[in-house]
């Protein structure tokens, strides 16, 4: 696999496996992540698997989780 990077194409992560979320719904609005080798986090939007994916170091995925678990994020989901 080449050195991954912000914006490439999310096909040639070649031998990762991508999860959604189980709360992910049927018209496929969803991302999906894959844990890269060396630790870090691709992420790509699931209605396009060979467009680009985002990058991330542990940290950075470790800080948006907490993130996520407290709250931060509850304003971005329309009621």
């Amino acid at each position: 696999m080449p050195h991954a990077y912000n914006g490439m194409a999310a096909a040639d992560l070649d031998g990762v496996v991508w999860r959604k979320s189980r709360h992910s719904n049927s018209q496929g609005s969803c991302v999906e992540f894959a844990k890269l080798p060396g630790g870090g986090v691709a992420v790509r939007n699931s209605r396009h698997p060979d467009g680009p994916a985002l990058v991330y170091t542990p940290a950075e995925i470790e800080a948006m989780l907490l993130g996520i678990k407290d709250g931060e994020f509850d304003y971005l989901v329309s009621d």
